[in-house]
């Protein structure tokens, strides 16, 4: 980012301190005999410690988040403690495992245990139980590209692309007939059987992002153009046509990241739909515009969602970068005042981030209910919004 687009001293402090407890609490600094890992949460939190590390000079924060990287891979890429199962989740011998932690996914980390295939459906119990999210699964391999740019170490890029390819083959249902493709939403710890099989709203965008972004990355650094090539088609093929326009705030912040990470593959933009920027940013405005977002601002921290709103926040930041990333995009010229257009109706909710931030800052809030029973996640993604260098470099 440029320095323009750093955060203050103030924000900065906050973060780092908002960081620095959580690394505490989860088990991470120091390290814990039962850490407690939980892939969304420590997605973000890797991105914001290589973030902290460069904005800060101090490189402490980046052995922090490579530590957190080994840490989630022999936590979430092993079967639980009380699963009659033991070793990688992958299958794979310890030694082996150890060198392919992504080749089987990486569980949620969630409190209860999977649902059996037995077992009848609770909706409001599967929220609480474990498997496979595949929208936790992208921000892993978004995590691990930010940690094979910020160290140079191509390892980190080769278990995301792995990751990337278990993920659709497991995740992604290929057309039949006249039925057009889908993909499951929350899959079982050994990905052999679906435990929601509605489709993520989003899903198919986050695919298909995440996939050009390590395929770019790796054209950069030499490596092969078209490793993800029948991923990418895929993803692109389930998601064609998709509504994406959402009321939830970590919908829209999700739909603005995405924006600056398309807007920034401009050399590999060839993959990418012609009409997907447009759509992108049509969705997050159309929810901004929605009245749940203001609706949302009027109520009690009893009766709101920290990382929701947070999430939101991360994604005003990167509506704040778009302007430059497409006026840089020689792939984007033809359609660069429209985008703009689009891009200039959500900067008028600029505003919104900084007053969520603050209302998350504010001790009382924080003494919430909801605050408390998400402490972990409310933490490191106000942290991420407050400092958001890491999550945004890609």
């Amino acid at each position: 980012m440029a320095a323009a687009d750093r955060p203050s001293r103030e924000r900065l402090a906050q973060a780092t301190r908002l960081m620095a407890e959580f690394a505490r609490s989860t088990g991470l600094d120091p390290a814990g005999e039962r850490p407690r890992r939980y892939l969304w949460t420590d997605a973000f939190a890797v991105c914001t410690f290589f973030g902290l590390a460069e904005s800060t000079g101090n490189a402490d924060w980046q052995d922090l988040a490579i530590r957190l990287i080994g840490q989630v891979h022999e936590t979430l890429g092993r079967h639980r403690g009380d699963d009659r199962r033991t070793g990688w989740i992958s299958g794979l011998p310890a030694a082996e495992g150890r060198q392919h932690p992504t080749a089987g996914g990486l569980r949620i980390g969630k409190i209860l245990p999977e649902r059996g295939p037995a077992d009848p459906i609770r909706v409001n119990e599967e929220w609480d139980r474990d498997g496979q999210y595949f929208h936790y699964l992208t921000r892993w391999m978004h995590a691990l590209g930010i940690a094979a740019k910020f160290t140079g170490d191509v390892r980190y890029r080769t278990w995301a692309v792995n990751l990337a390819r278990i993920a659709f083959a497991r995740f992604a249902i290929p057309p039949t007939g006249s039925a057009p493709g889908r993909m499951y939403w929350k899959m079982s710890i050994d990905l052999t059987r679906p435990l929601v099989a509605s489709m993520g709203q989003h899903d198919p965008l986050d695919g298909l992002v995440t996939c050009v972004e390590l395929q770019a990355a790796g054209t950069r650094s030499g490596g092969e153009q078209t490793v993800l090539a029948d991923e990418i088609a895929g993803f692109t093929e389930i998601g064609r046509g998709l509504p994406l326009a959402t009321g939830d705030p970590l919908g829209i912040g999700g739909l603005l990241c995405d924006a600056w990470r398309i807007a920034r593959l401009a050399d590999t933009r060839g993959p990418l739909p012609p009409d997907l920027s447009g759509r992108v940013l049509d969705a997050a405005l159309a929810g901004l515009l929605s009245g749940q977002i203001a609706r949302m601002t009027t109520l009690p921290a009893g009766h709101r969602l920290a990382f929701r709103e947070c999430g939101l926040a991360i994604g005003l930041a990167a509506a704040d970068l778009l302007p430059a990333g497409i006026r840089s995009n020689p792939a984007l010229t033809g359609e660069a005042r429209d985008l703009l257009s689009r891009v200039e109706a959500i900067g008028r909710y600029h505003p919104l981030k900084e007053k969520i931030e603050n209302f998350w800052l504010d001790e009382k809030n924080q003494a919430s209910a909801t605050w408390q029973e998400h402490r972990d996640i409310n933490t490191v993604m106000l942290a991420t919004s407050l400092a958001p260098d890491g999550y945004l470099s890609i």
